[in-house]
C-alpha cells in the first residue's frame, strides 16, 4: 500500500556507487530524493540528472559542513550514506540523533573507535541503521544459508573462503581512494566485510579471534618495477606511457566516469586514474586470514586482488559431509587498454562478457554427491542488489510481493555490520603486530548488542 506523503530522503555521497541508491529511490513513489549533500557541485549534478531521468524534481544541493542543518531544514525521514568508507560515521551518527531512518552502504565504518560511537549511539538514541550487505540477498547465498541450517552436513565444523580479484576489477581498488587505509581501511574491511558478513549469517556465529598475514605484493611501485609492470605516468590521462597499459584506466572514454570523475575534477582535484603501480598506497593485495567463532568453528579465508579469473570459492566441511559453492564471475580477462569501456573496471559490476558459472555441490558422508540447482545472474552482484533495495526500500510497484528469504525478513543491522567490521580489523591488526587478535577486545560491549 502506498504512502500517502512519500518519505524525504538524502543521498549524501553522489560517486559511483550511489547511483544504484539514486535510481531506487526515484522510481519508488514512497521515497522522494530531497536533497543531496556532497563536497563536489559537479558530481551532485550528475545525480539531479539522474532523477530528472526519472521524472523527478531536482533535489537540493548540500555542503557535508551543514549536514544537521539540512536534516532539519529540509525536513528529513531517511539518509542514505555512500561516501568515502571512513566518512559514515560522520552521518551516521547525527542522522541517528535526529530519528531518521538510515542506511549506509558497507561496511559501516572503517576502526574501532568509528564503530564504537556509532553503537553508543544506537544506545543512547534507541534508534538503528541498516547496513547494505547486498551478497546476503543473492539467491545463491540464501540456497547455501538454507542447506547449513537445515543440516545437510550436520554441525559445521570449518570453512575454506578463497576470493580472487581478476586484475581488471582488483586494479581499481589500486587507482582510486581505497587505495589509502585510512579512507577505506584496507580490502579487508571495504570488500571482504561482504563474505565475513556472509560467513557469520551462514554460520549463526560470532567471530572470536583472528589471525592473518596480509602483503602488498603486486600492485605499488616496488613491486610493478619488480615484475616489469610499471610505467612511469602518476595518473592515466593525458599521459602517454598509460595509452597501451592494459592497467590503465581511461575516464575521457566512459560517459559515466568522465562525468562523474573527470569534469569534476575542478572542484576538489580528485583523480580516479592512478597508476596502481605507483604511490601512495597504503592497502594489501594479499591476505590470509584465520577466524575461530565463538562456537568452535573455523574458517581459512584468502583473498588475491591480482587473479587471472574472478570468483570464490567456500567450502564447508560438516559432521555429515562437506558443501562446496564455486562461482566464476568472469573465467579470464583479455589484454584491453582503455578498460572503462568495460564494466568490470566499475564498482559493484560484473564483467559478464567473459561470466562463468555456478556450481554448489553437497557431497554426504557415504552417498554420492549431489548438485544442486541454483538461481544464478551475472550482474549486479549476482542478482542480489535488486533484492536488497526491495528489502530496505520496499517493491518498485506498491502491493508486488517482495521477493526473498531469510536475507529480506532481516537485513543487516548495526550488529551486523560491527560484527563483520570486528574481522578486517582483527585481520589488519595481525598484519601489524604479527599476533592474534580477541574479537571482543577490538569493540567493547560487541557481543552485548542483540
Amino acid at each position: 500500500m502506498s504512502r500517502s506523503t512519500p518519505l524525504r530522503a538524502v543521498v549524501v555521497g553522489t560517486g559511483h556507487r550511489a547511483q544504484t541508491f539514486t535510481r531506487a529511490l526515484a522510481e519508488r513513489p514512497d521515497h522522494r530524493i530531497v536533497a543531496l549533500c556532497d563536497p563536489n557541485p559537479t558530481r551532485m549534478a550528475f545525480h539531479n540528472l539522474l532523477l530528472a531521468d526519472a521524472g523527478e524534481p531536482p533535489a537540493t544541493r548540500w555542503e557535508p559542513e551543514r549536514f544537521t542543518d539540512l536534516l532539519a531544514k529540509e525536513d528529513i525521514d531517511e539518509v542514505v550514506v555512500t561516501t568515502v568508507d571512513a566518512e559514515h560515521d560522520r552521518y551516521i551518527v547525527p542522522a541517528l540523533k535526529a530519528g531518521c531512518r538510515v542506511v549506509t552502504e558497507k561496511p559501516m565504518t572503517v576502526d574501532a573507535q568509528r564503530c564504537a560511537h556509532i553503537l553508543d549511539t544506537v544506545r543512547e538514541t534507541g534508534n538503528s541503521l541498516t547496513v547494505a550487505f547486498n551478497y546476503r540477498f543473492n539467491p545463491v547465498h540464501e540456497k547455501v544459508r538454507t542447506l547449513l541450517a537445515d543440516g545437510a552436513i550436520g554441525e559445521v565444523l570449518s570453512v575454506h573462503f578463497e576470493w580472487l580479484l581478476d586484475v581488471r576489477h582488483g586494479a581499481d581498488y589500486f587507482r582510486r581512494w581505497h587505495r589509502e587505509k585510512r579512507h577505506s581501511g584496507g580490502l579487508m574491511v571495504h570488500k571482504s566485510s561482504h563474505h565475513f558478513d556472509l560467513v557469520n549469517w551462514w554460520l549463526a556465529d560470532q567471530p572470536a579471534e583472528a589471525f592473518g598475514y596480509g602483503r602488498l605484493g603486486f600492485y605499488g611501485r616496488e613491486a610493478g618495477a619488480r615484475h616489469g609492470l610499471r610505467r612511469e605516468y602518476d595518473r592515466a590521462h593525458g599521459a602517454a606511457a598509460a595509452a597501451e597499459d592494459p592497467f590503465a584506466l581511461d575516464l575521457a572514454a566512459n560517459d559515466t566516469l568522465r562525468a562523474l570523475y573527470l569534469d569534476a575534477e575542478q572542484d576538489d582535484g580528485y583523480l580516479r586514474d592512478r597508476n596502481v603501480f605507483d604511490g601512495p598506497i597504503s592497502i594489501e593485495d594479499d591476505m590470509a586470514v584465520l577466524v575461530r567463532y565463538v562456537r568452535g568453528a573455523t574458517m581459512t579465508y584468502h583473498l588475491t586482488a591480482y587473479s587471472p579469473w574472478e570468483g570464490y570459492r567456500v567450502m564447508f566441511n560438516g559432521s555429515a559431509g562437506r558443501l562446496e559453492l564455486e562461482v566464476e564471475e568472469s573465467n579470464w580477462q583479455p589484454p584491453v587498454t582503455r578498460v572503462a569501456s568495460h564494466s568490470g573496471a566499475l564498482h559493484g559490476d560484473t564483467a559478464a562478457e567473459h561470466a562463468g558459472g555456478v556450481r554448489l555441490t553437497l557431497r554426504p558422508l557415504w552417498r554420492p554427491p549431489t548438485e544442486i540447482e541454483v538461481e544464478t545472474a551475472h550482474e549486479a552482484h549476482g542478482g542480489g542488489d535488486p533484492r536488497m533495495l526491495e528489502a530496505i526500500f520496499g517493491p518498485v510497484h506498491a502491493g508486488d510481493p517482495v521477493t526473498g528469504g531469510e536475507a529480506v525478513a532481516r537485513t543487516a543491522t548495526e550488529r551486523d555490520g560491527a560484527l563483520a567490521l570486528a574481522v578486517g580489523l582483527a585481520a589488519n591488526e595481525c598484519f601489524e603486530t604479527g599476533r592474534p587478535v580477541l574479537v571482543r577486545d577490538l569493540i567493547p560491549g560487541l557481543y552485548d548488542l542483540s
